[in-house]
């Protein structure tokens, strides 16, 4: 079963198609030539693709349940070591700093 953000965002996939359609043939009808019409439905057929790309990754993240996103921000990095320095430069030492 899809949530409605899915359907909304196929929704929004669709019209978009349709728009890399409707768009030349109004271009066409109005004068503008083949080739300028072609390139402008290449051109909007390549945005959507990378909006659908976008909104399938934005879909995917959303499903994450809180409890997978705990699990992973724990990862590795879950242990504590106290006095452990970390990361980044430590002026401590026997070696002189210029």
């Amino acid at each position: 079963m899809t949530s409605p953000t899915q359907e909304s965002a196929s929704d929004l996939v669709r019209w978009a198609a349709f728009s890399c359609v409707l768009v030349p043939v109004v271009l066409v009808l109005y004068g503008t030539s083949l080739g300028g019409a072609a390139g402008t439905a290449l051109g909007l057929a390549a945005v959507t693709g990378v909006c659908r790309v976008l909104l399938r990754q934005s879909e995917r993240c959303a499903a994450r349940t809180p409890a997978e996103e705990s699990a992973a921000h724990r990862g590795r990095h879950s242990r504590t070591h106290s006095g452990t320095p970390r990361g980044g430069r430590h002026s401590g030492g026997t070696t002189p700093v210029d």
